[in-house]
């Protein structure tokens, strides 16, 4: 059997997912207060001139990207407890995705919301991965140099750490 690699003391104390013998478990949030949680995630969708038109003009072969894209990043936030290892399935009261056109592509921004002892960060996140994955994947046949990036969360409310929004 593989034993666990040796951590800092440092590490272990800010890794919430790491017990004392450096070791990844699922966090006990059973006694954190339940209060409201938003978070909002950002990120990108850059793709090349033919293929911004194409979407643009819905001469897209296998359908609208975009109503696909916020479709399935809807369901990748609701099934993000799946994905992520050592994430907590939390019942979601809200989940969106907005695509806004750019010159040179889209912007992709997923906002999550539940009442709950854990937040919503990770599901804000996996919905604007999900969403740029699915235009990737019905544009592909454009433009398969399209870039996703600057997946990031921008705002998150709620819980002990309070309110954060990113500079």
């Amino acid at each position: 059997m593989k034993t666990a690699p040796r951590q800092s003391p440092a590490i272990k104390a800010r890794l919430s997912h790491v017990n004392a013998r450096g070791e990844v478990h699922m966090v006990d949030v059973s006694g954190k207060e339940t209060t409201a949680r938003e978070a909002v995630a950002r990120g990108r969708i850059t793709m090349s001139a033919e293929a911004v038109r194409q979407v643009r003009s819905g001469a897209i072969k296998k359908g609208d990207p975009l109503q696909a894209a916020r479709l399935a990043g809807i369901m990748a936030a609701k099934r993000t407890s799946d994905l992520i290892p050592l994430c907590h399935p939390i019942p979601l009261s809200h989940a969106d995705v907005i695509l806004r056109p750019r010159r040179d592509g889209y912007e992709v921004e997923a906002r999550a919301r539940t009442t709950g002892q854990t937040g919503v960060e990770m599901e804000a996140l996996t919905a604007v991965s999900v969403a740029a994955l699915t235009i990737y994947d019905m544009v592909k046949a454009i433009d398969k140099a399209m870039v996703i990036s600057d997946i990031r969360l921008v705002e998150k409310r709620g819980g002990r750490s309070g309110h954060y929004r990113a500079r």
